[in-house]
């Protein structure tokens, strides 16, 4: 049976169902009451049966695998060009990271008795919610910007959800989502209850995502050998990898099965650096703000405060980067054999300015997430 839901903040539990609040009514993000841990050693990863994919890992997760095409474990490779790993997130169903979020978020709903699900995105969330949607029989709302791209757009409606196209940037996107959501009526302590035309299925509010983001770190662990990498570098729009991350390799480290934490290094687009901006860091726009990283084109972040407090506990830092050398790293990356959209070449171009920053020595063990695929390019 589903989970209840509590506030990290206030402490406030609200009690699991299709209408439970998205957020608590002080504003927080709500969490599961429940933190489950595995019992004893892990595997070796050569023992390991991955044949459920992500869900090898049940013994972490608060949800029950309902909604799962077995997605995950993606390849962790040999980057010699970067001496970095790369773990390719853009070979899961729907070509990006987000089917791990997707699947756990789903999963949840399907508990939960949900009849349909709403999502905002500016694409990739939106067709993995979509498409596991579709697979568990439930209907989709998904909200999307209106230059949303057309390979973007065509999941969404392939998987017969709706896509509902709002002008404006990415905050009135979220803002028409939270309308249809909420509808008229608030719970009488007037936390934002789902009272409206469907059930929240936020990649940047849901603790379900969250729960389906943090199988990356258990993966890498896995895959070196149940031990932990130097550093990761991932991009940072909501951060719903990079909280994945820090939450995944946090349960790890009080498992008892490593006892240390990788340094989180992230990057954003100029133009859209809140954390950055938060943290003191240069934040000039590139021209008129635009960048070709769409995926991470988000002003304010459900869950900065995470962000900031994952910074601070790994000795991590998040910079702020514009087109050139996005660009440039795209291009790398195609000419290395990596096929990837240009949100994906986000990290590896923070890797380089990490390293010749001296944030990183040149032999430091790193991984990066390659997050989507370049066929959601056109």
């Amino acid at each position: 049976m589903a989970g209840d839901l509590t506030c990290p903040d206030c402490g406030a539990v609200y009690e699991a169902g299709p209408d439970e609040p998205w957020r608590c009514a002080c504003g927080h993000a709500l969490e599961f009451t429940e933190r489950p841990h595995p019992q004893g050693d892990p595997l070796p990863l050569r023992e390991l049966d991955t044949s459920e994919g992500l869900w090898t890992f049940f013994e972490f997760l608060p949800i029950e695998p309902h909604v799962t095409f077995h997605e995950g474990f993606t390849p962790l490779v040999d980057a010699p060009d970067w001496d970095a790993q790369f773990k390719l997130e853009y070979v899961f169903p729907t070509g990006s990271f987000k089917d791990r979020g997707a699947t756990t978020t789903l999963s949840r709903a399907v508990e939960l008795g949900v009849d349909k699900v709403i999502d905002d995105s500016s694409g990739n969330a939106g067709a993995a919610i979509a498409t596991y949607a579709a697979r568990a029989g439930i209907d989709a709302d998904i909200y999307v910007p209106a230059d949303v791209k057309q390979s973007k757009l065509m999941t969404i409606q392939r998987a017969d959800a709706r896509p509902v196209r709002i002008e404006g940037d990415r905050e009135d996107v979220t803002a028409a989502c939270l309308d249809a959501v909420e509808g008229d009526a608030v719970g009488a302590d007037q936390a934002p209850y789902q009272t409206g035309e469907g059930w929240y299925a936020s990649h940047a509010w849901n603790p379900a995502f969250y729960a389906g983001t943090m199988t990356f770190a258990f993966e890498i662990a896995a895959q070196q050998g149940w031990t932990v990498p130097d550093a990761v570098v991932l991009p940072v729009g909501h951060g719903t990898l990079f909280l994945g991350a820090y939450r995944g390799f946090t349960l790890l480290n009080e498992a008892g099965i490593v006892d240390e934490m990788p340094r989180l290094l992230g990057a954003q687009a100029t133009g859209y650096a809140p954390v950055v901006a938060a943290l003191g860091g240069e934040t000039a726009a590139d021209g008129d703000g635009e960048t070709v990283a769409d995926g991470i084109r988000i002003a304010d972040p459900a869950r900065g405060s995470e962000i900031l407090e994952a910074i601070e506990e790994t000795d991590g830092d998040v910079i702020a980067l514009d087109a050139d050398p996005i660009e440039t790293a795209l291009d790398r990356l195609h000419r290395n054999g990596f096929y990837v959209e240009p949100t994906s070449a986000v990290a590896p171009a923070a890797l380089d300015w990490y390293r010749e920053a001296g944030v990183l020595d040149e032999d430091a063990d790193v991984v990066v997430p390659l997050t989507g695929s370049g066929l959601k390019t056109l």
